[in-house]
Order: structure tokens, then C-alpha cells, then sequence
């Protein structure tokens, strides 16, 4: 079959027609992304196809950074401050070595759906896609906010610290008409869970100071919070998400954690009990707040970061050097958690993501224990980071499928940095449209056109439309 042929992924005709005819053209929610507020307002240009698809910096694709790494590029060339045409002929190089992996059809994806670039990326033909590209790049259908348009996306959550003032959306929301799409926030309050960190003294302060509260204790914290949720929310944000590498559920008394904060303040050394007892409260509170400002609460769990400690202390968070984190017992705890929210009835829409696939069937049992009020309260979402490709995000649906009710399904997300990203959702599109086509030929479920294109569409983009309310 020729390569990114357009049945690609598509094993049988009703498939074909599910993608085709139903899901290919519907508009997308990008509920999850790392995409920078900065650059959408600014509205520039990139230099070249290097600078948009491989690193501006030390920030930019790390997927692509650890592949670079493993074909013995030099690190000049993936975050230094290498030439962006040696650093992109050294992309062309790896990918030549990346058959197979699902960044090897993302690259072409994105140079057939953006560039309309339909050679096969090599080192031969890198040369020319360079110029090719680059002369597109210039252009107004090249500036960030018209990829976002023309990728036909209605909503961007970006993702955003609780101590933010949100200045870029203010100022994105004054063109929202004109855009044709949202730039929402969603909080993420890494930050203030961290409280073994020597920043996090500093960050408290900070965090107090843009609520109007100083923080001393966790009534306090609850205070700023409150604050910081009633902000987000009149800025449009109805989502939060929360990183969990490890979490030990242990209960504390109200006495407990604020002398447990008290400690960190005058930069006491915690153990790993009173953090144990600190990310406890803290998370109770944001399930609370989560649920009294019906947002829906998002858990990326079990991920171990940061391995390489001394590319760490030079280059930073966030540049390849991650993998799929092994604590046995995380939905033991995150259990506890949903069990006491249960008991004091304040559980959130929540949906749970976890690296270790391990973990997949549990957290969708888990997740079943605690529906009602609402549809599919709760959801196992879609496969991320290292789970990103066409095998596990169809392990997830079938997961999905059989301990829940799929067609409740908010469907994909970009989890990106780059705004090149969005085929990532016409992918996960023909992996959800096979899958629905196969149970058909395999005599599971009905050989009903129009049901099941309701279905893949609600998957597509009506399930979030309707679950997350931006568009009252």
C-alpha cells in the first residue's frame, strides 16, 4: 500500500466510510495541550521548518529529541545552538531510522496536511522540503493562529499555573471573533503539590500574592484557590490537571498539615510521610473545588521524570529524558482518594490517564465504582505520551469499551507543544473508525452506517463539546 494512503489504517469498508464520511471533517477540541499563550497572541512567523518542528531553544518536541539522540545525533544539534538546517537534515536522518514508530507517520502527516508535501522524508529529499517548506512558512496561512483555524480546531486549553494572571488570553480573547477558535486556560498546580521543592516557599508567596491572601496555613490555601478557580472560570477555563508520578494516599488532621506547611515555609525538611499527608489535602481540596465549579478534573499518573540527571541540571524539565513510571500500588491509593470523595460526595468529572498500561484496566474498574449524576462522570482517557500510537490507542478504546460505554468517549488530545500537531486527531480518527468497523465485521455490533457515524462523530467532537461547556 502506498504510504499515508488515504484508507491508511483503515482495514475494512465500513471504516472507510466511518472516517471518510463521518469523522474526517469534524471540527476538534484540544482539551489538553503545551501549546504557549505568548505565541499564539504574537502571531508570528517561524524562521523555518526547524525552528516550528524541532526546538526553538530547549523548548520544543522532545518525542523527537529522544529519537534524534538514540541515531547518535549530537545534542548541538537537538537543543543547542547548532545550524537549524544541519538539525534539520539530522531529523531526516533519524527518521529514514523510524520505521515503524508512530512519529515516522506523524512527520508525514504533517508535511501532507500542512505543506502538502507528499514526497517521503529522507535525507535525499530533505533538501528541497526544506526550501519548500520554508517559503510556506512565511506566509499569513503559516502564522500560529491560522494553523490553529485552518486545522479547523474550535477550542485551545493551554496549560497554566494557578499563580498565572492569564495575560496572553486576555489579550488572544479581545480576537476570539476574528480567530474562529478559544484559547481557554486549565490549570495546572504542579507547583503548589511540590512541597519538598526549596521554590516552594517562594511560590507561595507568589500564588498569595496574585489571590489577595497570605498564605500561612491550609485555610489560606484554600482561600487563593478559591480565588484562582473563580478566575480561571471567568476567563473561560473549566478544566484542571494534575501530574501524579507517585502518590501515597495518607490522611492528615487539619492541625497536621498546616504544621506540615508551617515546616516547609521556614524550610524544615519534610519526610516523605508529611508530603505523603500534605498531597493528600491538597488533592481533596482541588477535588472539591473541581467539583464545585463543575470543571472536570484530568490525572496523568505513573510517569518517572527527568532520568538523566546531568542533562537535567543543564538543559532542564521536559527534554526527552522520561519514561513510564512502575509503582504498583498508585490506584490503591487513587482509590482511597475517589472512596473519601464518594463518602463526602464531592466527586468531580474526572478523567484518568496513566503511562503504565498496567494500570489501565484498574483505574477503568475504579472509574466504575464511582459513575452517577452525570454522563460518564468518570472516563479513562486516551492513550498518552509513550501510549501514543495506532496498537495502544486501540488497547484503550477496547479497555474503554468493555468496562464502560465508549460512545461517551471525549476522544483525543494533542498533549503537544507544536502547532503542527493537530493530525495527531485525524490519526486517532481512523484508529477509532477501525476499531468500530472491525466489531462490525466480526458480527459484534450492528452493520448500521448512520448509528455508528453518530457515534464516531460524539467521540470526535461532540462528547467534549458537550461534557466541558465552552461554548454556552
Amino acid at each position: 500500500m502506498e504510504l499515508l494512503a488515504d484508507d491508511f489504517l483503515l482495514e475494512n469498508e465500513m471504516a472507510k466510510t466511518l472516517f471518510h464520511k463521518y469523522a474526517k471533517e469534524m471540527p476538534i477540541i484540544d482539551f489538553h495541550c503545551h501549546l504557549n499563550p505568548n505565541e499564539i497572541y504574537e502571531n508570528k512567523n517561524y524562521a523555518n521548518i526547524t525552528k516550528i518542528w524541532l526546538n526553538e531553544g530547549t523548548y520544543g518536541d522532545h518525542y523527537k529529541w529522544r529519537l534524534m539522540r538514540a541515531n547518535g545525533v549530537a545534542e548541538e544539534l537537538i537543543t543547542g545552538d547548532g545550524d537549524d538546517y544541519d538539525k534539520f537534515m539530522a531529523w531526516a536522518a533519524t527518521i529514514e531510522k523510524a520505521l515503524g514508530n508512530p512519529l515516522y507517520e506523524w512527520t508525514h502527516l504533517e508535511l501532507r496536511r500542512f505543506f502538502h508535501i507528499n514526497e517521503t522524508f529522507n535525507t535525499k529529499t530533505a533538501p528541497e522540503i526544506w526550501k519548500k517548506a520554508n517559503a510556506l512558512l512565511q506566509t499569513d496561512d503559516f502564522k500560529p493562529r491560522n494553523l490553529i483555524k485552518n486545522s479547523n480546531v474550535k477550542a485551545v486549553c493551554t496549560t497554566d499555573d494557578p499563580a498565572d494572571d492569564l495575560h496572553f488570553h486576555k489579550l488572544i480573547a479581545e480576537d476570539e471573533e476574528s480567530n474562529g477558535f478559544k484559547t481557554l486556560p486549565a490549570l495546572r498546580p504542579d507547583k503548589l503539590l511540590h512541597i519538598e521543592l526549596p521554590t516552594y516557599r517562594e511560590y507561595m508567596a507568589k500564588l498569595g500574592s496574585i489571590a489577595g491572601v497570605e498564605i500561612k496555613n491550609f485555610a489560606d490555601i484554600e482561600k487563593a484557590m478559591r480565588k484562582q478557580f473563580e478566575f480561571f472560570t471567568s476567563m473561560g477555563g473549566a478544566l484542571s490537571d494534575h501530574s501524579l508520578e507517585v502518590f501515597h494516599f495518607a490522611e492528615a488532621t487539619k492541625a497536621e498539615v498546616d504544621a506540615i506547611i508551617a515546616k516547609a515555609l521556614n524550610n524544615g525538611q519534610l519526610n516523605q510521610h508529611e508530603i505523603n499527608q500534605y498531597v493528600t489535602a491538597l488533592l481533596v481540596l482541588l477535588m472539591k473545588l473541581n467539583n464545585e465549579f463543575d470543571w472536570t478534573m484530568q490525572f496523568h499518573i505513573n510517569s518517572t521524570r527527568n532520568l538523566n540527571k546531568p542533562m537535567f541540571e543543564k538543559i532542564g524539565a521536559d527534554t526527552g529524558y522520561d519514561m513510564m513510571g512502575t509503582q504498583p500500588d498508585i490506584v490503591d491509593s487513587m482509590q482511597k482518594l475517589y472512596t473519601k470523595a464518594c463518602t463526602e460526595g464531592f466527586i468531580p468529572k474526572t478523567i484518568f490517564y496513566s503511562l503504565n498500561q498496567n494500570d489501565w484496566l484498574q483505574l477503568a474498574t475504579l472509574m466504575q465504582s464511582f459513575q452517577g449524576g452525570t454522563v460518564q462522570r468518570l472516563q479513562l482517557g486516551a492513550g498518552w505520551w509513550f501510549n501514543d500510537t495506532a496498537e495502544y490507542m486501540d488497547k484503550q478504546l477496547t479497555v474503554f469499551a468493555q468496562q464502560s460505554l465508549l460512545p461517551n468517549f471525549v476522544g483525543m488530545l494533542t498533549d503537544s507543544r507544536s502547532f503542527l500537531s493537530y493530525p495527531r486527531h485525524e490519526y486517532f480518527r481512523r484508529v477509532l473508525c477501525n476499531f468500530f468497523g472491525r466489531l462490525v465485521e466480526r458480527g459484534r455490533i450492528p452493520n448500521d452506517e448512520a448509528y455508528l457515524g453518530q457515534v464516531v462523530q460524539d467521540i470526535a467532537y461532540n462528547n467534549a463539546h458537550d461534557c466541558f461547556g465552552f461554548f454556552k
